[in-house]
Parts: structure tokens; sequence; C-alpha cells
């Protein structure tokens, strides 16, 4: 496992949008790899104002500010010309820290951008509609999920838009302007958001947060 540690940007309590990506470099992110002997320049970098995931090792990338509800926007897509792959949007990251963490996930993987998961055993209410699990996964632990309404990605080389609501133990997503998703019983803990590094190439242009009370 690799940590390296940047500059935090400002303080949770902040009512207006926090950018968490400045558009020039990876300022206020730390780094967590499955690897410790590749650097972390070697599977993220910016360029042209978009965060650029090589996709392996198996990882992600997380803020230096701790959340516990929140509105995050994210825009992602897979590179034009690549096969679409796996990757995620973490949130309520706590330790220990591994290369998939105990946290929320929403699913960014192609064909079940949407999906909201708990991983590593957080709790995640099981009495609800489209309700899935997996138990003891070799990487991932205990999964607990929630699968998505409908299928609202674009085509590989588009952008994405994806908004998720955190607001106790409630999560909604929203994928391109449209409800995507809502799962109870989540977790209720604070910690940070992250993007996740898992087996293909991904762009990020923006990470957006509006901290709620």
């Amino acid at each position: 496992m690799a940590l390296t540690a940047c500059n935090s940007l400002h303080h949770e309590t902040s009512s207006s949008p926090v950018e968490l990506f400045n558009g020039k470099n990876l300022d206020g992110w730390k780094f967590v790899l499955a690897d410790p002997n590749v650097k972390p320049e070697e599977v993220w970098h910016v360029k042209e104002g978009v965060i650029i995931c090589k996709g392996t090792p198996l990882g992600f990338l997380y803020s230096d500010l701790n959340f516990t509800n929140f509105r995050l926007v994210v825009e992602y897509r897979w590179p034009p010309g690549s096969k679409p792959g796996n990757s995620g949007v973490f949130s309520r990251i706590h330790q220990p820290f591994s290369a998939i963490p105990s946290c929320a996930e929403v699913q960014l993987q192609h064909g079940n951008a949407g999906d909201i998961m708990t991983l590593q055993g957080m709790k995640l209410a099981a009495d609800q509609p489209r309700y899935f699990s997996v138990k003891k996964h070799e990487l991932a632990g205990d999964i607990g999920g929630v699968k998505k309404i409908q299928d609202q990605e674009k085509p590989p080389g588009e952008w994405n838009r994806i908004e998720i609501l955190a607001q106790g133990p409630k999560y909604t997503v929203w994928l391109n302007g449209q409800k995507g998703n809502e799962a109870e019983g989540v977790e209720v803990i604070k910690g940070p958001v992250g993007l996740q590094s898992e087996g293909g190439e991904i762009e990020f242009r923006r990470v957006a947060l509006t901290p709620l009370e």
C-alpha cells in the first residue's frame, strides 16, 4: 500500500461547493495503491484540466477533507477509443485503508453505473428494493448493494455527470440528469471521498462537493 500526502483545501463547514479538483494538479488528494512499488504519478496525473487514471494497480485517490452529509458532482468518461472498464466513487471511507477500503461506493463500472454498494462489511439495510449482497469477496469483503433503477450511461467516449446526495442513512444518485438509484440504511460515518483505480483507464474533469448539515 502506498500513501502520499498533499495539501488540504479548506474545512468541511463551508456551505458553498468545494471544488476538490482544482483543474491543475492533485493538491488536496492522497493515494492508496495495492502495489507499494508503484509511484502514484504512474497511475494518476492531470493533463489539460482532466484527471487521468491508468486503472492499474488497484487503489484509490482520496480527499484530504472529511465529510458525512454532502452533495457530490463528478464528471467522468471512458477515454475515446478505449474499452470501457471499471471504477467507482467512494465516500465515508474509513480505516483501516486498503486497496479496496471500507466505504460506500457508487459504481461507475460500464453497464452498472449508478449501483450503490457498501464494502468491507459497512452497513446497508437489506430490506429494500433491488438489494443484493456478496459475502467474503476476495478483495472487498462483505458487500451490500442496491442495483440501479435503469441504464442512463452515455456512449463510451462521452462525458457522464453523476450526482450523489448523502443525507444520514440515505443515498440518492442521479446520472446524466435522471434519478438512477436510492438506498436506505447506509452507515453514517465521517470520512473522505475518493475515486477508484480498478482495471480500466478513466478520466475525470470535475469533482465538486457541497457539505450539508
